[in-house]
């Protein structure tokens, strides 16, 4: 099947099985080896990319579903070399450890800091719910996420 789509704003066209999941595109085809796969069933979070303005499970979406859609991995987050907010306040707090979940957590925390600029803990947590560490504990992952908003905060006022 032919598809057409963007990955960290860079088109792509690709003639793919129909059976071909987007992890497997992104890992294999583009060298896109930040998304990680975990458990193959959609129940982790360490695969998990944007896809258009939604969290998506790479590893339970077929390649063909994102045709003309544009999709960001943990990749995708930097911007001119630069770390983003999400990763600057990963990084600093420490908030992974094996770092296995990590790709995963930074790209649905960039969803979550676009959609809601001041998240309390609570709603932290929530969004969070779908991503399995089984390293951290979350605190420290909660802790950087608030840390990565107020960076976005403090940017766009500056």
């Amino acid at each position: 099947m032919h598809v057409e789509f963007t990955v960290n704003d860079e088109a792509v066209t690709w003639d793919v099985p129909t059976s071909e999941m987007l992890i497997d595109t992104l890992r294999d085809r583009l060298g896109l080896t930040g998304t990680n796969l975990g458990c193959d069933h959609a129940a982790c979070g360490a695969c998990t990319v944007r896809v258009g303005e939604v969290p998506a499970a790479s590893c339970s979406t077929f390649t063909w579903q994102v045709d003309g859609a544009s999709v960001v991995t943990v990749e995708g987050l930097c911007a001119d070399g630069a770390l983003s907010a999400e990763q600057a306040a990963f990084a600093e707090r420490s908030a992974f450890q094996c770092g296995y979940c990590t790709p995963g957590l930074l790209t649905l925390t960039s969803l979550l800091l676009d959609e809601v600029p001041d998240p309390t803990p609570e709603v932290v947590r929530e969004w969070i719910s779908a991503n399995i560490c089984r390293c951290t504990g979350y605190e420290v992952i909660v802790e950087a996420v608030l840390d990565a908003a107020a960076r976005r905060r403090s940017s766009d006022a500056g």
